[in-house]
């Protein structure tokens, strides 16, 4: 699916006929920076974490759907000028190369690795036991 076609990627993603494979984490981030651009930061965290648990659990994984880890993620993103709206897809990853190419580096920064693993974490948000996010 090119990286342009935004519709019919949020449109693959909520009936899930993308392939599991096709939805890494790229993927998930795209998903993300799409929610941002289109409603506010609460709204874009809920409506990433339905669509990639949904995603997860229709394809049999539920297990590796991580609250803490995909919202995370969400908020750096916003922080990183995902909601700028003179900053498309391509110019948000290319100012944010670490973010695409090291996310858990990043993570680490905020959460320590046992917190982030955590069956707690999975469920529900859990607070940075590190930095913290940006507000």
């Amino acid at each position: 699916m090119s990286p342009n076609d935004d519709e019919a990627f949020l449109s693959a993603i909520t009936r899930c006929d993308l392939p599991p494979a096709d939805f890494g984490h790229l993927q998930h981030l795209w998903l993300a920076w799409l929610h941002l651009r289109r409603t506010t930061l609460p709204e874009a965290i809920e409506r990433t974490c339905t669509d990639i648990d949904r995603f997860a659990r229709h394809h049999g994984a539920r297990d590796k759907f991580n609250r803490t880890l995909t919202e995370a993620l969400v908020r750096l993103m916003a922080g990183r000028g995902a909601t700028q709206a003179t900053l498309d897809w391509a110019g948000f990853q290319h100012r944010n190369a670490d973010l695409v190419r090291d996310a858990a580096g990043l993570l680490a920064r905020h959460y320590s690795p046992t917190l982030l693993a955590s069956a707690e974490a999975r469920r529900q948000f859990q607070p940075p036991d590190r930095l913290p996010l940006p507000a």
